[in-house]
């Protein structure tokens, strides 16, 4: 089974748990426009998705010792987010389940304003699964897409991750 499985199923607890809506908000389909002035609108889409990347690298590595507490989780996300992967990890390291390969991510720009950028992504997730601590596959299910939206926030002058919703397995 693909890691997202696990992260997947904590979107829907995590959702619940929130003051918020219990069904996530479609994002709006308009693209961002390149603005005329370099270092505006493409500086601040390099960036988010810069670090919306870096935040992928960081779960994966943690999700290698499904370590919640890894100092590096929060390098690139925040607020739910944040706690989005490390209760994923909890469960993994609960049912005694490690992750191995890396997720891809293939992010698109959705909106983008001084200090927010909402990013949608298929994730490619085939090659990042769950294993036993043994080393033998969770199960014979193959890995595959998914759907994930995400909000990137400049806060303190660092872009971090703080809302973070991934779709269930085979979403796109």
């Amino acid at each position: 089974m693909a890691f997202v499985a696990t992260l997947s199923a904590t979107t829907l607890v995590t959702a619940g748990c929130s003051d918020g809506p219990s069904e996530p908000k479609p994002l709006p389909e308009q693209s961002v426009r390149e603005s005329a002035k370099p270092g505006t609108h493409s500086s601040v889409r390099r960036e988010a998705l810069s670090a919306y990347r870096a935040m992928w690298g960081d779960l994966a590595r943690a999700s290698k010792t499904s370590d919640p507490s890894s100092k590096r989780l929060d390098d690139h996300a925040e607020g739910g987010a944040l706690q989005l992967m490390k209760y994923g990890l909890r469960s993994s390291k609960r049912d005694k389940l490690v992750g191995k390969g890396t997720p891809r991510p293939h992010p698109e720009v959705v909106s983008a304003k001084s200090g927010k950028v909402v990013i949608r992504d298929c994730v490619d997730g085939t090659d990042w699964l769950l294993y036993k601590r043994n080393g033998e596959p969770e199960d014979d299910k193959p890995g595959s897409h998914f759907k994930t939206d995400a909000t990137v926030k400049r806060s303190n002058g660092t872009w971090k991750v703080s809302d973070l919703y991934m779709h269930e397995a085979g979403s796109c």
